[in-house]
């Protein structure tokens, strides 16, 4: 996964927000606060986002 898979995947999942539970937005939000300091994220964390991503992101969108 790209730097650029993961800031896609962020800037879909801002919309899916709301559906997430506390522990996943909290997570999430830790996401986006390293895409802004440009941190590449580890393997764990790169599984994590997929697994939001996959979660929450209907099957039409984008997909890298």
């Amino acid at each position: 996964m790209t730097h650029s898979d993961q800031q896609a995947m962020i800037r879909e999942l801002r919309d899916y927000v709301r559906k997430m539970t506390r522990y996943e937005e909290e997570e999430f939000q830790m996401f986006v606060k390293r895409d802004k300091d440009d941190e590449d994220l580890d393997a764990r964390s790169r599984r994590r986002l997929q697994s939001l991503y996959d979660k929450y992101v209907p099957r039409g969108m984008y997909r890298s």
